[in-house]
């Protein structure tokens, strides 16, 4: 359909600029007198696309998801705007206009003429669903039709804020043991290609044999020496053809069993997987979706590939007739204890606070995990890295040992 640009008048007398789609120039003006009053002008716009090349909306906003953290403030912004009573088509120029992300303002300005010619919210954002996670648009589309937008919002602001508090947590709990293994890498890489060989030298130089320990830590040297370019080309090779295999359905799967079966860190991850899931489901349920069609939003945007599996094969059982607790009974991805919390909540008729209790208390337990996991981790580095370091020191010494005795 063409797109038709136009000049408005508004109730409250301010001129308005805007372009929306129709099917013709009448079908457009039609559109536009039932939200403003007085129309002064409309022309057919001109679309101009260079060849093989996307519209300048697409080349400047690209591909990426909008970050969680800009999310959360995007909504806490809309929920303060819409409480405050200001139209949303009103609000969405206004953040356009505020916001210092260029994908986000251009995004808003483009939905804002779209709904101020009669679009829904959940519609105009639609079309970025590539930007924005079906969770956003689903519970705007549930509030838009409950009338309770701005508590939708609220609830998204809050959801986000929790997603971005938990992994920054995780992201800070790795901050440190990364570091230390990247320091120990690099000093170990010096010490093999500069120490090791100058020693060797110098020993090679004094002549009489060298100790078994000192002969096989200057082969390795040698070795690392004469191979690393191969050895970094077979390392890049695992790490893409790892990458590729693990985007693949099958690949994926075998990737999230790996990661739920490890010790420690599985049940972190299945705790992990369980807040998202209790999280993800009483914000839509609060929004006022129907549950079988929250578990199915649900299901698509579980981080977890078997955690998801779980949650869709959860829809048949629901719409049979089936509670939400019966079908969680013997899903072999999400701790037991969530099925009892969760049963309390459907008894008392309070499931989606139930399910934001359970989604507190699994991302806690999970933060906890990981603060005693790292807590055992770095005194485990510390000592690999002593062992390490202890091995280099007595190779490079034995020989120094030797010769004192043999004078």
């Amino acid at each position: 359909m063409p797109n038709f640009s136009y000049k408005a008048l508004g109730r409250d007398g301010k001129e308005v600029r805007g372009v929306l789609q129709a099917e013709s120039e009448a079908a457009a003006a039609s559109r536009i007198r039932e939200n403003y009053p007085i129309l002064l002008s409309i022309s057919q716009k001109k679309e101009k696309k260079r060849p093989d090349e996307g519209s300048l909306l697409e080349m400047e906003i690209g591909s990426r998801r909008i970050k969680t953290k800009k999310l959360a403030i995007l909504c806490s912004q809309f929920a303060l705007t819409l409480h405050s009573g200001m139209t949303v088509a009103h609000a969405m120029r206004m953040l356009a206009d505020q916001n210092e992300d260029k994908r986000i303002r251009k995004i808003l300005g483009a939905a804002a003429e779209e709904v101020a010619a009669g679009s829904t919210v959940a519609s105009a954002l639609e079309k970025y669903s590539d930007r924005f996670p079906l969770t956003f648009i689903e519970t705007i589309r549930a509030g838009e039709q409950s009338g309770t937008l701005e508590r939708s919002f609220d609830r998204l602001q809050k959801f986000y804020e929790k997603s971005y508090k938990t992994t920054e947590k995780i992201k800070g709990a790795m901050t440190y043991p990364l570091f230390v293994v990247a320091v120990a890498v690099v000093v170990l890489i010096i010490v093999m290609a500069k120490v090791i060989p100058t020693l060797a030298d110098v020993f090679a130089d004094l002549g009489g044999t060298l100790p078994l320990m000192t002969r096989m830590l200057i082969a390795t040297s040698h070795f690392f020496a004469k191979w690393w370019l191969l050895m970094l080309a077979v390392l890049a090779f695992l790490k893409i053809g790892s990458q590729v295999y693990g985007n693949t359905p099958q690949g994926r799967i075998e990737k999230e069993k790996i990661m739920l079966s490890l010790p420690l860190v599985g049940a972190i991850n299945q705790m992990n997987g369980a807040a998202q899931f209790a999280n993800t489901m009483s914000v839509l349920l609060a929004a006022g979706i129907t549950i079988n069609q929250a578990v199915d939003t649900t299901a698509k945007v579980m981080d977890n590939a078997l955690l998801s599996e779980d949650v869709r094969s959860m829809r048949e059982g629901i719409e049979r007739g089936r509670s939400l607790v019966e079908c969680l009974q013997g899903k072999k991805y999400f701790p037991p204890t969530m099925v009892d919390m969760c049963s309390v909540g459907e008894e008392t008729g309070e499931l989606e606070e139930t399910l934001d209790n359970v989604a507190d208390y699994y991302a806690n337990e999970a933060d906890y995990r990981i603060q005693r996991l790292l807590a055992l981790l770095e005194p485990t580095m510390l000592v690999v890295l002593a062992i390490f370091a202890g091995i280099i020191v007595v190779s490079i010494y034995l020989p120094i040992f030797t010769m004192y005795d043999l004078m």
